[in-house]
C-alpha cells in the first residue's frame, strides 16, 4: 500500500500498541517542536500536503483490513495551521469513515474541533498532546502549536460532543517540564476537561533534537548532555534515560491519573507493571470500543 502503512514496521520491542495502520496526510510539521524525533529523517519543518493524497488513500482503503484502526498521525500532525485552508485531513477523515474504518486522531491542533460533525458520526477517538500548562515554556518547546489552554479547551469541546478523548503528557523532559506538582495539576486539568485516559513518556534524545533543546535552554545544557550522552542508554537510535530516572519522572503523571480515576499507560518505556500501565491499550484506541458499547467515559 502507498499512504496507509502498518504502524511500527520495525517491531520495536518496547512498543505496546495494538496492530494498526499509520496515516500521515502531511509530510513535515509546522508545529516545529524542539523535541520532535521525526526531523531526524524528515527534514522539512513545514507541513506539506502529500501529492494526489485522496486518490492514493482511496486505492489503499480498498485493500486494507477494516479490523485494524487507522492512527492519524504518528510522525506529523494532522491539524497543522495549513489544514485550516487546505482541508486535507477533513477530506481524508471523511474517506476513512466512508470505508468503515475506526480512527485514532493524535494531534496538538485545536482545529480538530472543526471536524466534530464527522468525528461524532464515526468510530473515532481523539488524543491531544499537552506537555505543560506553562504557556511560555510551551511557546519555546512547541513554537508553532496552539497554546496549552486552547488544546485543553478542544478536549473539553470534544468530550461535551460525546467524543471519547485521551491526552498525551509527553515528552517529559528533565529540568524543563518535569516538576511533579505541575504534572499533577496538568493531569487534573485534563481530567476536568473530560479526558478518560492518559499516555505519558520521557523524552528520548536524537542528536538533532537534543542539539535544539541545548541551544534553546543553554542553562540546562550540561545536565542534559550528562544524563543523555554520558549516562543514558542507546537503544534503536535513541538515547534513553536510565530506567530509575524515567520511573521517577513519570510517577507523578500516573499517580495523578489514578487519583482522578483515569486509565493510564506509558509509551515505549518498558514500564508495564500495574504502577505504570493499567489500560486495555497504551494509545487510547480502546476508547473506540467503549464508545461503540455506549459506556459512560466520564
Amino acid at each position: 500500500m502507498n499512504v496507509l502503512r502498518p504502524f511500527d514496521p520495525w517491531r520495536n520491542p518496547l512498543c505496546t500498541c495494538p496492530p494498526k495502520y499509520s496515516f500521515q496526510p502531511y509530510t513535515g510539521c509546522s508545529h516545529s517542536c524542539l523535541y520532535c524525533y521525526a526531523t531526524s529523517y524528515i527534514r522539512s519543518r513545514r507541513s506539506k500536503p502529500k501529492s494526489d493524497l485522496l486518490r492514493r488513500l482511496r486505492k489503499d482503503l480498498r485493500l486494507a483490513d477494516r479490523r485494524l484502526i487507522v492512527s492519524m498521525s504518528n510522525s506529523s500532525d494532522p491539524y497543522p495551521p495549513e489544514e485550516k485552508e487546505l482541508g486535507i485531513t477533513r477530506e481524508s477523515l471523511r474517506l476513512l469513515l466512508s470505508y468503515g474504518f475506526k480512527v485514532l486522531i493524535i494531534t496538538k491542533g485545536s482545529l480538530v474541533t472543526r471536524d466534530l460533525d464527522l468525528i461524532r458520526r464515526g468510530e473515532v477517538t481523539v488524543s491531544v498532546t499537552v506537555t505543560t500548562l506553562d504557556e511560555g515554556l510551551s511557546k519555546l518547546l512547541e513554537p508553532g502549536a496552539p497554546p496549552p489552554s486552547e488544546r485543553i479547551e478542544a478536549l473539553r469541546k470534544l468530550s461535551r460532543g460525546e467524543v471519547p478523548v485521551s491526552a498525551r503528557v509527553d515528552p517529559v523532559i528533565p529540568s524543563l517540564n518535569d516538576e511533579p506538582r505541575e504534572l499533577e495539576e496538568l493531569v487534573g486539568r485534563l481530567a476536568d476537561a473530560g479526558v478518560s485516559h492518559v499516555v505519558t513518556s520521557t523524552y528520548k534524545a536524537k542528536p538533532d533534537s537534543l542539539k535544539r533543546l541545548i541551544t534553546a535552554f543553554p542553562q540546562e545544557a550540561s545536565y542534559l548532555k550528562r544524563i543523555y550522552r554520558e549516562e543514558g542508554l542507546k537503544f534503536r537510535g535513541y538515547r534513553y534515560l536510565r530506567k530509575e530516572l524515567r520511573e521517577k519522572l513519570l510517577r507523578p503523571v500516573v499517580k495523578a491519573a489514578r487519583y482522578y480515576g483515569l486509565t493510564y499507560a506509558t509509551c515505549r518505556e518498558g514500564l508495564t507493571s500495574k504502577e505504570f500501565f493499567n489500560a486495555p491499550s497504551c494509545d487510547g484506541s480502546h476508547l473506540i470500543t467503549l464508545k461503540r458499547r455506549g459506556l459512560n467515559l466520564a
